[in-house]
């Protein structure tokens, strides 16, 4: 399909970081982005749950094991991540928002180029899933 764009960026104490990058996708008008990788710590995140109506906002701080997912198509994005607490344990869910950057957050986005991608209604799942368009 294309080659791969890096983008590296890193958010600074009390920024929401889901929000952040999805305003960076927009002012750079990145067509087909989504997180490379992540690493830094939150102090509070809202997820929904994998019972797909559960949605819970939990208070850390936390480390960020993992933060994965698309930035592109739709508004919202779609994005999944992994915190950890101070004894070790892990969390995780599909991003709702309230991802508050507690010390830093290095993130590496990426864009696909050469196409774009869009979310469109699936009646199958009842969600806007994505579907991947050349340019």
């Amino acid at each position: 399909m294309g080659s791969m764009r890096c983008i590296p960026v890193r958010f600074k104490p009390a920024q929401e970081l889901r929000q952040s990058l999805l305003d960076m996708v927009k002012s750079l008008n990145l067509k087909a982005a989504f997180v490379v990788t992540c690493v830094g710590s939150v102090t509070k995140a809202t997820l929904r749950m994998a019972d797909s109506s559960s949605i819970v906002t939990f208070e850390g701080p936390f480390e960020i094991v993992s933060l994965v997912g698309t930035l592109s198509g739709g508004e919202g994005g779609h994005l999944h991540i992994s915190l950890s607490d101070s004894k070790g344990k892990v969390i995780g869910g599909h991003v709702v928002g309230n991802l508050i950057v507690h010390t830093t957050a290095e993130v590496v986005v990426g864009e696909c180029e050469g196409v774009r991608f869009e979310r469109e209604d699936d009646k199958e799942t009842g969600y806007e899933e994505l579907v991947v368009y050349a340019k």
